[in-house]
């Protein structure tokens, strides 16, 4: 996990996504490439889960991974989403090896 002793922040801005993956090697290059862009602007995997069951909620596809992406804010956020590497990355792995995914919430937190 990534060490955030040394964020200057007091709160960072969280994304709880719930997904369905049918391709593990494809989301598993996805990962590797995503995470050092990611990285790069100060976000890490606060959490990441596979899940068997879903017993209650409202998506599409049971979700069999739930994780936690944690930014210094929601600006740095939505510059991720938008950065030409991360679309290129999840344009090669990302679109054949996940089903559904649902963002479950966002919030900013106190650290």
């Amino acid at each position: 996990m990534t060490d955030t002793s040394a964020d200057s922040h007091s709160t960072r801005y969280e994304i709880i996504v719930g997904m369905t993956i049918d391709d593990e090697a494809s989301y598993q290059r996805y990962r590797n490439g995503m995470t050092p862009i990611l990285e790069s602007m100060g976000g890490f995997f606060r959490y990441d889960m596979r899940v068997r069951e879903l017993i209650q909620g409202d998506a599409d596809d049971p979700f069999n991974r739930i994780f936690i992406l944690s930014f210094p804010d929601e600006a740095t956020s939505a510059r991720f989403f938008d950065e030409p590497s991360y679309k290129a990355v999840r344009t090669e792995h990302y679109d054949g090896a996940v089903r559904s995914h649902r963002v479950i919430a966002s919030y900013s937190i106190a650290l």
